[in-house]
């Protein structure tokens, strides 16, 4: 029997199947408010279990994208009001991503093009921007030297987080998701590489996670815990994310401290299929085995595969990403059978309008073109 498309109690919130649509960056917000399309965008995939939009930032500080959606402006949370509306509208259910880019971001984003911010002042090698490149167009940019956030800034960061949390509920979200993963900020407090500080931010494990842990508690004390879920990557490699001492240990410190606080879900990150590194064998396993609460993967799932993480009961959620983006509606394409179609990776990023956005067909569409 299929797990997939049975319902699923999250902290409270019924969802009607186990199909998560992942978030995904795709910078169509040409004001960084948004729009129509937006809220036709994700209404049209309302069918998952629960949608978590594309990272919104929690402030002009946070963005290290151009075209992408915040959540910090009254105009932006208008804008989002929309987007919920629409998506419950057609039953579904949403969560906001909260995002701060960290040192992922370039000087031509930030207030007064200063430098971006991170737990220490070293530049990710490799990591890429995408903001206003030197002859004015916007395209791919390296990440600009970061600054390190003092230690009384940090408090700061956390407010910005949890005035965009309630922003988000006002705005109608169901929940929100605290993005801890891909190399952004609360990342690079967390990897003793990036990490290089002496204050209580730094150093131990407990330090290295306490900013990610006390963002999570100021979030869950304005909106409660059962509205707020993390996401995280162990083992991340993304943009300069490296190795260090004692990894394993600080990713299972950070399950105990999730098991102790029951956040509505945690949301892994798997990044083999986005250019990292797959998660080291046995290492779900045991993260699971210390987190038992809610737990949301992503990573490149079928529905095969996805079946079977369930039956494993390694897995409560299977989260999907790119099948979303030319399937609105994958969840009744997967239960009945249909053709899986593929987005062109053009169709990924940026554009504007409906083309390679909300233009897509829906499985009844193609067979009505089909049939004329």
């Amino acid at each position: 029997m299929s797990q997939l498309f049975t319902p699923y109690d999250l902290a409270g919130l019924t969802l009607p199947n186990r199909v998560v649509m992942a978030p995904m960056t795709r910078s169509r917000a040409l004001t960084g408010v948004p729009d129509e399309q937006t809220a036709l965008y994700y209404a049209q995939r309302a069918s998952a279990g629960l949608l978590i939009t594309e990272g919104a930032p929690v402030s002009q500080e946070g963005n290290g994208y151009l075209y992408t959606p915040g959540i910090y402006t009254d105009e932006q949370e208008a804008g989002w009001a929309k987007v919920t509306k629409a998506v419950h509208d057609r039953g579904g259910r949403i969560f906001v991503q909260l995002w701060h880019v960290g040192r992922v971001s370039h000087v031509s984003l930030q207030p007064d093009e200063a430098a971006p911010v991170s737990a220490s002042a070293l530049r990710g090698e490799g990591a890429l921007s995408f903001a206003i490149g030197p002859d004015g167009a916007p395209g791919q940019q390296p990440a600009s030297t970061p600054r390190a956030l003092e230690t009384d800034e940090v408090a700061r960061v956390t407010a910005d987080f949890v005035a965009a949390a309630k922003r988000a509920i006002r705005a109608g979200f169901d929940g929100v998701e605290i993005h801890g993963a891909n190399s952004y900020l609360f990342e690079q407090f967390l990897n003793a590489g990036s990490n290089q500080r002496e204050d209580r931010y730094g150093g131990s494990i407990k330090n290295r996670m306490r900013f990610l842990l006390e963002t999570l508690d100021a979030v869950a004390a304005e909106i409660g815990m059962d509205r707020t879920g993390v996401r995280i990557s162990p083992f991340g490699r993304l943009s300069g994310m490296s190795a260090f001492e004692a990894e394993a240990e600080t990713w299972l410190a950070v399950a105990e401290a999730l098991e102790d606080r029951q956040p509505a879900y945690v949301h892994l990150s798997d990044q083999l299929t986005i250019g990292g590194d797959a998660l080291p064998t046995g290492f779900p396993s045991q993260f699971c085995k210390t987190f038992t609460g809610t737990l949301i993967a992503a990573g490149g799932f079928t529905q095969a595969t996805g079946e079977q993480a369930l039956k494993d009961g390694a897995l409560d959620l299977i989260a999907f990403g790119k099948p979303f983006i030319a399937n609105p509606d994958l969840v009744e394409r997967m239960q009945n059978g249909g053709p899986i179609n593929t987005a062109p990776r053009a169709a990924f990023y940026g554009g504007t309008g409906a083309a390679g956005y909300t233009d897509f067909p829906t499985w009844d569409q193609e067979r009505d073109e089909t049939n004329e």
